[in-house]
């Protein structure tokens, strides 16, 4: 994939070239076409930057970019993509409209495509600001920390420091302990130079930003950002004193000067649709299509024992337990599919009505995003419920788990605007009013389920639930990430709707297959080192390991 890259930014070259050495008679120079010496802003390409990662992966050049594929190539990480389905928030019903529940997936994406762009946006800041400190410098390590991570967690060890070179095709890997040790130094800087812009220069919205986050909060969703990074390494926390995971966990909680975090959820690294320019992934498109998707039973399981609210607001009632009477204020009324079940039993169970829909009032029906939350890539109730994980395991004071537990569950509930009162109006999966619920938070506050534990086993499975929760719809691979890092929630597998080996849940991806071709050499030394010579999507990694 990086030779891929390289390649294309020669022959882009060489096109610009060939074009202005025919320009002759008649022909005229194209005063749109840029150059290698045109001025482009910075904004420009920080804003296409910046609209990569609400996406994911190198879409342009993977195979399986579509809604319905089963590829786990590279997909639109938004609400309703195939990720949110091996998050197991839904399950499809019908292939044809939602496409397969397998597991079954091959080769990555990368995001090396990112990359480029920052090399270009890097070369235009040099141009532009000369040494005058700009906030896109900080931006700029950021971004180039999380393609990074985002790519060795689906993988493994990578190319990084060679990686882009537009003079040596064949980069070598990084170990994934050092893709993390040098990711985790690029998110310190960044820190420290967008701490510095805030200081000399205010805290101004930084323009090009599609998100609309001032510096600040750019600084904010840095350190946030790294707080997931660090929890994410808990099983390597032990074993890796030179990385000094829960040290820079607590260096950052026990300095909110020189760290400063997410405050609330106005400060969420989110994307925000409306009718002109970004509608909701299912609307119009998939409006008549919502009784052939049915809600999770992994996640329903765990809202519906906790008498969640957030209940109403992903899920319809199923059709069966209201045709038996009950009301569409019972949570015993919501149930969900199994994704082990193969496609033909979903679909007839679901013709019988057994299943809950998903929301159609809220994500079908209008187009403007009005109705519809925000879709967040790195957001506040997350970092809450990490703060809270790190505290249950010692990092950081035992004392402050239970705060931010419950600061996770209150930041998750703001999101879709959820207090004590709050009416949730109700209708089946076309639509059609089945009446109202009024929520009651303060009885899912204290429900048992719900009360925090302590910081003890069953604390911790209590946080990690209700992070899965709050990730409905959201933040990307997280979700299916936290399942493989902690097996908390429970994942449904082992069922022949997994269709894999065992029908077990891979563990990760294979290389792309542009790795094995062109940089065969490094990539066989990679899964040699790492895999015994096979890239297999069960095997552990070190970060899993």
């Amino acid at each position: 994939m990086t030779k891929t890259i390289i390649r294309t930014l020669i022959l882009l070259g060489g096109i610009s070239i060939g074009l202005a050495s025919c320009q002759k008679g008649s022909l005229l120079n194209n005063p749109n076409a840029a150059s290698s010496s045109t001025t482009v802003p910075v904004s420009l390409i920080f804003n296409r930057v910046a609209n990569e990662i609400y996406y994911g992966g190198d879409v342009m050049d993977a195979v399986g970019i579509t809604t319905n594929s089963s590829s786990g190539a590279a997909q639109n990480e938004g609400p309703w993509s195939n990720v949110h389905r091996w998050n197991q928030f839904y399950v499809s019903m019908y292939s044809y409209y939602w496409g397969y529940n397998s597991y079954n997936w091959s080769n990555s994406a990368t995001m090396y495509s990112v990359l480029k762009y920052l090399e270009l946006m890097e070369g235009q800041m040099k141009t532009q600001f000369g040494s005058l400190p700009n906030p896109y410098t900080g931006l700029d390590k950021f971004f180039r920390a999380y393609l990074f991570i985002w790519y060795t967690q689906r993988v493994g060890d990578i190319p990084m420091d060679e990686a882009g070179s537009t003079t040596n095709l064949t980069p070598t890997y990084n170990t994934q302990h050092d893709v993390y040790q040098h990711c985790l130094a690029l998110l310190d800087t960044a820190n420290t130079d967008l701490g510095a812009i805030v200081a000399a220069q205010g805290n101004n919205t930084v323009s090009g930003d599609i998100y609309g986050l001032t510096v600040a909060q750019w600084q904010k969703v840095v350190n946030t950002y790294k707080l997931r990074v660090l929890i994410s390494l808990s099983r390597r926390a032990v074993d890796n004193a030179d990385l000094n995971i829960p040290t820079q966990f607590a260096n950052i909680i026990n300095n909110p000067t020189q760290y400063p975090l997410m405050s609330s959820i106005a400060d969420n690294l989110q994307f925000t649709y409306n009718a002109v320019t970004n509608k909701y992934p299912l609307a119009p498109s998939y409006t008549q299509y919502d009784f052939y998707s049915a809600m999770s039973k992994t996640y329903l399981d765990i809202t519906t024992a906790n008498e969640d609210p957030r209940t109403f607001i992903a899920a319809t009632p199923a059709p069966a337990q209201i045709a038996a009477g009950k009301k569409v204020s019972d949570f015993t009324a919501y149930v969900g599919a199994d994704i082990d079940t193969v496609l033909p039993n979903l679909y007839t169970n679901s013709q019988s009505g057994l299943y809950s829909y998903p929301n159609y009032l809220r994500y079908f029906k209008d187009p403007s995003g009005a109705t519809q939350e925000p879709a967040i890539i790195i957001g506040y109730p997350e970092m809450c419920f990490n703060i809270a994980e790190a505290a249950n395991r010692g990092w950081i004071s035992s004392s402050l788990a239970s705060t931010w537990y419950t600061n996770g569950i209150l930041g998750s509930l703001a999101m879709y605007k959820l207090v004590d009162g709050t009416v949730i109006p109700i209708g089946d999966d076309y639509g059609n009013s089945l009446g109202s619920v009024t929520a009651s938070v303060s009885t899912f506050l204290s429900n048992p389920n719900v009360v925090y534990a302590g910081n003890n086993a069953t604390g911790l499975t209590q946080i990690l639930q209700q992070k899965y929760v709050a990730f409905w719809q959201n933040s990307g691979w997280e979700a299916y990430y936290q399942w493989r890092r902690t097996g908390v929630p429970a994942f449904h597998s082992g069922g022949p709707g997994i269709e894999t080996n065992g029908n077990q849940i891979p563990l990760r991806w294979q290389y792309p297959n542009d790795e094995a071709q062109e940089n065969t050499t490094n990539w066989q030394s990679a899964i040699t080192s790492q895999f015994s010579g096979t890239d297999n999507i069960f095997a552990t990694m070190w970060l899993t390991k």
